[in-house]
């Protein structure tokens, strides 16, 4: 209940969900979930408080542009974390037993990024399904900034209508 609320309160105006490619509300392979987040500055300093991640990348400009980088970064694990966001808004109860992340692109504060979540294979096991994932973020405006592959266990191929998340065909 707690989470549900936290979750609730915190991420409803900032993210976005929807479904692609499922003609009803089973995942099977093919099936694609998206999430739309821009990260901000506070973003940054939670994940920061958080992970003890204090890399001058993240909050300083000048250290960001003298490695290279137009302005200050968004931390890759982070933008990374859309990913079990999506399945765990979609299939509560998954167990996300892996992930590959390729850094492809920077992403920066303020930077509008599409994740992308399309189902490859899926294989019951028992009274679960061990369900591989395409992983990839996008910018709103195209370039792939994280590409990889994930594995999760899944209690149901029923994707779990929730407040945030629109299904369409």
């Amino acid at each position: 209940m707690l989470i549900k609320r936290i979750l609730s309160s915190s991420i409803s105006s900032s993210y976005g969900f929807s479904s692609l490619s499922t003609s009803s509300n089973l995942l099977k392979s093919g099936s694609i979930l998206k999430q739309a987040r821009t990260f901000s500055d506070a973003d940054i300093i939670e994940y920061s408080k958080l992970t003890h991640d204090a890399n001058p990348l993240h909050f300083d400009a000048e250290c960001a542009k003298n490695a290279g980088f137009s302005d200050r970064l968004v931390p890759g694990m982070l933008v990374a974390s859309l990913f079990p966001r999506i399945i765990a808004a979609h299939f509560p109860g998954a167990v996300y037993v892996s992930q590959t992340l390729h850094f492809k692109l920077p992403v920066y504060i303020g930077d509008e990024i599409i994740a992308e979540v399309q189902a490859s294979s899926i294989r019951q096991m028992k009274n679960k399904h061990i369900a591989k994932l395409s992983t990839k973020c996008f910018k709103c405006d195209g370039p792939l900034v994280i590409d990889g592959e994930a594995t999760a266990i899944l209690p149901s191929l029923v994707m779990e209508p929730t407040h945030l998340a629109s299904t369409s065909s």
